[in-house]
Order: C-alpha cells, then sequence, then structure tokens
C-alpha cells in the first residue's frame, strides 16, 4: 500500500504519495509554481519556502540559493521530495503579465458571419397549418439558413410565449437560435489570442463592430514549461499529461471569457461565434489531438483546416450553438497566430518589402509583400521570456524592462509598475547587453572586458563588474546582475533570429536595404527597444523609424474574423500566398547561425 503525506501549500491541505516532488504534488492540486523547464530542474525558478523542518538541500538547492537562503528554508520545488508532512510558502505566480492588448490592424467593412432578423410572424390556424419552422424560414428572405437541431427543441414555446414576435439568429448558414422579442441589438463574439505564455481575450459587439472588454493572463499550461518543446516532451513523457494541458487551456479560455463577459454586461448566451488564433501545439493541446508529431522530425501538424468546431470544443461559455474560427497553420511551427498577424498587418496587400516578426520561445519570420510571401521559424529559446536568465522574470511589476546609461556615465533603469526591482525582463535584457556593448564593457564576442580595462574605458561602470561563484557578472541593482550566461542566452537567440531572415532575404535575392519596415509582432516586440534591436542584430539595420511596434496582431486578426466574413475568407487564401522555408535541414544553418553571434 502507497504511504502518503500531508502537506500544506499556503494554507491549501493536500495529500500525496510519498516520494512524488513537491511540484508535482502542487501541480496534481491546481497549485501553480512557477517554472519555465517544466519541472526538470534547468529554470531553477521554482521556488518555495518550508516553513520549519527544511529537508536537507540538494546540490542544485546550493546553486541556486545563498547561504542565508538555504538557511532559511528555501528549496526548488522539482527537486524535493515529499518524504514527510509538511508546510510549505509558496511564492505567488504572476497570472497578468504585462501583455500586448491590441495592436496593428486595418479598417474592415462590418460583415459579421453573425446576423440577426427581428420577426412578426403570422400565427398559424386551421388554414395555415405550415410547420413553425417553415414559417421562421419563409420570413428569412434574405437569408436560406439550415436550422440546428437544438432550435426545433424549444421553437414551438418560444414562438408562442412571444406571440410569434421573435429573432432569429443565424452563423452562416445555420439558424443556432430563435429569441423571444426584438434582441437585434444584443450580439457578441469572442477573440482569443492563445499564446504559449499569456491569452488575450477580447469582447467584441458584433452590430457595432466595437471592443467591449479586455483581458490577458497568464496561460495555466506554464508549470509544463515555458515553451512548446517541452509541453509536447511532458506528453510523450506521461500519457496523462495531454489531457491535463488540454484542461489548464480551457480553463485559462474559459476564466478570460467569464471575465470580459462580466465586465461588459453580457450574458454567455449572448456571445454567438468565437474566433482563436494560436500556434499548432497549442491548438493541438486545447483540442486534445496529440502534438508528438509536430516535436519530432518531419514536424507534421495533424491538419491545417480543422473540421467545424464549437465553442464548447474549447470550452468558453458562450451559446450552445456558437461555432469558433480556429485559424489555420501553415506549418508546425508557423502557427494560427501568424496568420492571423499577416491577416491584421496586411502584409499581402502592401507592394513595400516588410519583414514581420514575432519574437518568442519559437520566432516566426515572414518577408515580402503584396506579389509574394516567405515565411521561417527559427529556434530563438526562453531566453526573451526571462527563461534562462538568472535574475530574469516575466514581464510583470518588479521586472527592469529598459537600461540606459546616463551622460555622467550611470545606469538608469525602468521597472515596470514603478517599484523596486525584482528581476530582469526580455526587453531589460536587451536594452542592458545593448548598453555594455555601447560602454565597450562587453566585447564583440559577447565576453566582459577584462577588468583592468573595464575601468579605463568606463570608470562610472567598472564598480560594477564584479564575479558570484566563479562567474563574471555585472550588477543591475541590489543582488540582480547580468552574467556572462545571459548574455551567451541571448546571443542564441539573436544568432537564431538573424539567421531567420538573412536566409529569407537570401532566398528572395534581397539585401537589408530593400527591406522598408519591420514589424515586431506581440507582446515582447512591443516594449523591445527599436533602437537596442538594431544595435545587436537582432534585426536589420535599417533607419529606427522604420521599426514598428506592431502589438498583438494576432489577436486584432481573430477580431478581424469576427467582424468580416470576407477578411476570414482572406486568411484562409494566405495558406496558398506564404512559402515555407524550412532551416532545421539546411546544410549550411550551423555556421551561418555562429557568424551571427557577435555583437559587431
Amino acid at each position: 500500500m502507497t504511504q502518503r503525506v500531508d502537506l500544506r501549500f499556503n494554507g491549501q491541505p493536500v495529500r500525496v504519495p510519498r516520494g512524488v516532488t513537491l511540484f508535482d504534488a502542487a501541480s496534481w492540486n491546481g497549485i501553480a509554481i512557477d517554472s519555465t523547464c517544466g519541472g526538470h530542474g534547468t529554470c531553477k525558478k521554482c521556488r518555495i519556502r518550508f516553513r520549519e523542518s527544511p529537508p536537507a538541500p540538494t546540490s542544485l538547492d546550493v546553486r541556486a540559493y545563498t547561504a542565508q537562503e538555504i538557511k532559511d528554508g528555501w528549496r526548488l520545488a522539482c527537486r524535493t521530495p515529499a518524504t514527510g508532512d509538511a508546510d510549505v510558502e509558496v511564492p505567488p505566480l504572476t497570472t497578468r503579465p504585462k501583455a500586448a492588448m491590441v495592436g496593428v490592424g486595418r479598417q474592415v467593412i462590418l460583415r459579421p458571419a453573425v446576423s440577426k432578423r427581428y420577426l412578426e410572424l403570422a400565427e398559424p390556424s386551421l388554414a395555415d397549418q405550415v410547420t413553425d419552422l417553415e414559417r421562421v424560414l419563409a420570413a428569412l428572405t434574405d437569408l436560406e439558413p439550415a436550422a440546428d437541431l437544438a432550435v426545433l427543441a424549444t421553437l414551438g414555446p418560444v414562438l408562442r410565449q412571444a406571440d410569434f414576435k421573435v429573432t432569429a439568429v443565424v452563423v452562416d448558414d445555420r439558424l443556432i437560435a430563435v429569441e423571444p422579442g426584438d434582441t437585434t441589438q444584443r450580439g457578441f463574439g469572442l477573440a482569443f489570442d492563445l499564446g504559449t505564455t499569456t491569452v488575450v481575450a477580447t469582447l467584441l459587439d458584433l452590430t457595432t463592430g466595437t471592443p467591449v472588454a479586455v483581458r490577458s493572463m497568464l496561460n495555466k499550461q506554464q508549470p509544463f514549461g515555458a515553451d512548446v518543446i517541452t509541453r509536447i516532451s511532458a506528453t510523450m513523457l506521461d500519457p496523462a499529461a495531454r489531457d491535463k494541458l488540454q484542461q489548464l487551456a480551457r480553463e485559462t479560455l474559459a476564466e478570460l471569457a467569464a471575465g470580459v463577459c462580466e465586465e461588459g454586461g453580457v450574458q454567455p448566451g449572448e456571445v454567438y461565434e468565437v474566433a482563436l488564433a494560436g500556434n499548432a501545439t497549442m491548438v493541438h493541446l486545447v483540442l486534445g489531438m496529440d502534438p508528438e508529431p509536430l516535436g519530432v522530425a518531419p514536424f507534421i501538424m495533424a491538419a491545417r483546416l480543422l473540421p467545424e468546431i464549437r465553442a464548447r470544443d474549447l470550452g468558453v461559455p458562450a451559446h450552445p450553438g456558437a461555432r469558433a474560427v480556429v485559424f489555420p497553420a501553415f506549418g508546425a511551427y508557423v502557427g494560427g497566430d501568424i496568420t492571423a498577424g499577416l491577416l491584421a498587418s496586411g502584409m499581402d496587400r502592401d507592394p513595400r518589402i516588410r519583414l514581420f516578426i514575432d519574437i518568442g520561445t519559437n520566432c516566426e519570420i515572414v518577408l515580402g509583400g503584396r506579389d509574394w510571401l516567405l515565411a521561417t521559424a527559427a529556434p530563438a529559446g526562453p531566453a526573451f521570456e526571462g527563461a534562462a536568465i538568472r535574475c530574469g522574470m516575466r514581464a510583470a511589476d518588479g521586472a527592469i524592462e529598459a537600461v540606459t546609461i546616463t551622460p555622467d556615465g550611470d545606469l538608469n533603469l525602468t521597472v515596470i509598475g514603478d517599484t523596486e526591482p525584482r528581476g530582469l525582463c526580455g526587453s531589460g535584457l536587451v536594452d542592458a547587453v545593448t548598453a555594455l556593448v555601447e560602454a565597450g564593457l562587453l566585447e564583440g564576442s559577447g565576453r566582459f572586458v577584462p577588468a583592468e580595462d573595464a575601468s579605463r574605458i568606463a570608470p562610472g561602470l567598472a564598480s560594477r563588474l564584479t564575479t558570484v561563484g566563479a562567474e563574471r557578472v555585472f550588477m543591475l541593482h541590489g543582488d540582480i546582475y547580468l552574467s556572462q550566461r545571459d548574455i551567451r542566452e541571448l546571443q542564441f537567440a539573436k544568432a537564431a533570429i538573424a539567421t531567420g531572415w538573412r536566409i529569407l532575404l537570401e532566398e528572395a535575392s534581397l539585401t537589408e536595404e530593400d527591406v522598408k519596415q519591420v514589424l515586431l509582432a506581440g507582446s515582447f516586440g512591443s516594449y523591445l527597444s527599436p533602437k537596442s534591436a538594431i544595435r545587436i542584430g537582432l534585426v536589420p539595420a535599417v533607419p529606427v523609424r522604420r521599426v514598428v511596434a506592431a502589438g498583438n496582431v494576432a489577436g486584432e486578426g481573430a477580431k478581424m474574423a469576427l467582424l468580416s466574413v470576407r477578411e476570414r475568407a482572406a486568411a484562409l487564401a494566405l495558406l496558398e500566398e506564404v512559402r515555407y522555408v524550412e532551416l532545421s535541414d539546411r546544410a549550411d544553418f550551423n555556421d551561418r547561425f555562429i557568424d551571427q553571434l557577435g555583437f559587431s
């Protein structure tokens, strides 16, 4: 018989089998512990503290914490087994990180798939024995819908209780509801950007085309890892993980949907359609499809175009007949979020050559204009999310998001929330490295200059160069520092992205000078300094004004799909207009990647 132990996480009692890690024990019981590696012991972010009688520290604990923190009971949850009853403190997880809510979009002609018609019908009689359904359909003179079976279940009572004065709700070619009275002014849709890290929901009034409410939150799948590969790996290692990941994705969408509906004063039953843009892995997981083929060569999706999906298939509270529009993907690593982003940015309509870069753990890149489009994906890694960075954190209150050098040679830090700094987020990482390169404290290779050179080159900053353990670091504030390893992580990410867009330029026989605009998509792109991005070679060396923060273009594309069936058709057409360039099978990729590591 398996022995069990009693734990308390922030006062919440749970009972788990002896020997499981505290990370798994918390995850199984719905208690979120921060992690970007999915509990594999590499990110060192799953911090917990034993209130009393802490277990002996592991070798990984010793490397992750100071001697005082070890004494105070801090341990890594993923390396601490439950061997006895314990009272554990879990630091609060930031569930609403700083995120781009809106993005670059285009005005569209309002023509949603959802239409409502107010009908005043003649009551049946012995001389007029037309069926209830035929009576409704005959009155829809400009539409020819087929009725959902669910409509027939209540059609008779609704018509008679409303004295045959009703509103027909039609979505595309389906009659999904007949409502009592005139409800033509009440029709809503939900647009989702289902990101690996952050999920954004927008409630739209489909009668006017205006947003009613918008919210974002951390994807609840986060304990399974910060990137799609880690989450795919989780399903390969544990068959039960797929169901859990689907549940967490659906919970995230449902919580956001409930939040925006409450804020907007809208009942879930008034939401008649949902649009979702997400990368291929997120779409596979939320729909319960096996993502394993996405994670191994030759990287195959279950399908680009999905069969009819309803809102309930996504776990979204909405009208029972509400359908879901899920954006199609170009490939396993250029997903529906990029399709939505291209739609919103109008990449296929602009005669200029533009470069679209969605910077994240997996970086999607599209080059082209009205006549042609090339796309690829580059494995940037988690550095831009603050993961794999010693003092890294997500873009939330307390994160250093911008770093500049003052005229007198000191540092100026911008902190989210104007609070005491707690860590360094992705945009702050790029700024810090750029500042050190410009100050001469970082060589072109990415190494810190020797101490004797630092005093001569930048006397006001040289004292910040020190060591932590055996590693050289640059102190930013208090005990927050930038390490040599952090710089290497940024170099790897930057090199992957730069190699990607350079290969696309080569495929098109173009140079950097031919690029007329660079669109930085996603939340990270919204807060990244264009000047810093150009300086370290993350984007082409174009004039700063040509680098545009496009924001949440995936969410904008999802909104456009709800507001216009014409734009929805345009999104499908993009599948035939974009040519995908695979990087992983190129013999020259590694050599070109190495060439882009420097900051010269």
